[in-house]
């Protein structure tokens, strides 16, 4: 890592979804390069965090959303506890999404409640959906994203820098590592009221949004703001949504807001694996869900693409076939891979096209792309 003189770079913003973020912080080259050699760290706090409490929270999630609520953590050391997140979607009567979200326990009791994490694309409709449907005699939400936050750190190094610096070495590296996708595990303590939501926690998450070792850190907003001063401070460098961008669809995974839309169902993104349990009890959309999977079968899927060497089409680029007229696919996120020296892509393409096959973007004369399966390494030869 840098050395802790090293200059923190001014953030460039750019206007997403309403809100002014950080693209980069003068050397996206840089920040990728930490990213995969050393510690990046980017502050998502403008994702929406939920708190829901109240006679049955559980039981009234459990109604709304495609995966089950996760159960309570389990103590495994003093003050440290470990437990899971559950990736899920909420759906429309039509299978639609209103958005993807995490469901973690808000602490180790069932008083603690629920807390919900959800994508800033997604977030407004999400909560809109979420007062609709919560009784309030049963459950009760409120948003307390101002008072906590999120960061990411990725890297290498990000799990022996976590131990250190925000868990006090009371977990060890090698235990974050071991950690499979969205399994947790925290360090502290919440009130058993449920009254104030990761106050006294600090809460690592394993990711797998990225194509390199990755921990969402999640606390209250004056534990996380002091975390990421030590972090610049050891040289962690900051990276911004440029760079994220780039590592996410290098690890070619979908996000609400391009690849997940209000247009989309589950299973066109691949995401069924993750976000559904095929075995809970109802939930709005479940009957599409249930169809799909037993007698039907979905018009498009997302696939990636390795398009060359060429300018990175937007989103909303049309797909082709080689001398064809329809259009038989779009583009939804699109990036310029240093490591695979090329522009790649991930689109969503009509069922027919096969992984291995050629589309044309823009029109039917133009740059071929060569289709891929979605999968670890599948822009990276690996």
């Amino acid at each position: 890592m840098r050395s802790p003189e090293a200059k923190v770079e001014e953030a460039v913003m750019q206007e997403w979804c309403g809100r002014d973020v950080p693209r980069h912080y003068g050397r996206p080259d840089e920040e990728y390069r930490a990213a995969l050699e050393s510690l990046a760290v980017i502050d998502r706090s403008w994702r929406s965090r939920l708190h829901v409490t109240g006679r049955a929270p559980v039981d009234m999630i459990q109604g709304i959303i495609t995966n089950s609520v996760p159960p309570l953590p389990e103590g495994v050391g003093e003050e440290v506890v470990e437990g899971r997140a559950a990736y899920a979607a909420v759906l429309t009567r039509k299978g639609k999404m209103v958005t993807d979200l995490r469901v973690l326990r808000a602490g180790a009791t069932e008083e603690a409640g629920l807390l919900l994490d959800l994508p800033l694309p997604g977030a407004e409709a999400g909560i809109a959906h979420f007062r609709k449907f919560l009784p309030p005699r049963m459950a009760r939400m409120q948003d307390v994203s101002d008072a906590t936050g999120m960061l990411t750190l990725a890297g290498p190094e990000a799990a022996g820098v976590i131990s250190r610096e925000a868990l006090g070495l009371r977990v060890e590296a090698s235990g974050l590592q071991a950690l499979a996708e969205d399994a947790y595990l925290s360090v502290g303590s919440t009130p058993g009221d449920g009254s104030a939501p990761l106050g006294g926690q600090i809460l690592v998450l394993r990711s797998g949004d990225l194509a390199t070792p990755s921990f969402d850190v999640l606390a209250d907003r004056p534990t996380l703001d002091a975390l990421r001063r030590r972090l610049l401070a050891v040289g962690a460098r900051p990276m911004g949504r440029g760079s994220w961008e780039t590592l996410r669809v290098e690890a070619g995974r979908p996000a609400f807001g391009a690849e997940l839309t209000e247009d989309t169902i589950p299973v066109e993104a691949g995401i069924q694996d993750r976000a559904i349990d095929y075995a809970k009890g109802c939930y709005t959309g479940q009957e599409v869900i249930i169809r799909i999977r037993d007698r039907g079968r979905v018009n498009r899927v997302l696939r990636g693409l390795l398009a060359g060497d060429v300018p990175t089409p937007p989103a909303g680029t049309e797909l082709f076939r080689e001398g064809g007229e329809r259009s038989i696919g779009r583009v939804t996120s699109a990036v310029l891979s240093p490591r695979a020296g090329q522009c790649i892509a991930l689109a969503y393409v009509r069922r027919e096209v096969e992984p291995g096959g050629e589309v044309r973007v823009r029109d039917p004369d133009g740059a071929p792309a060569e289709v891929r399966e979605l999968g670890p390494g599948w822009a990276l030869g690996s």
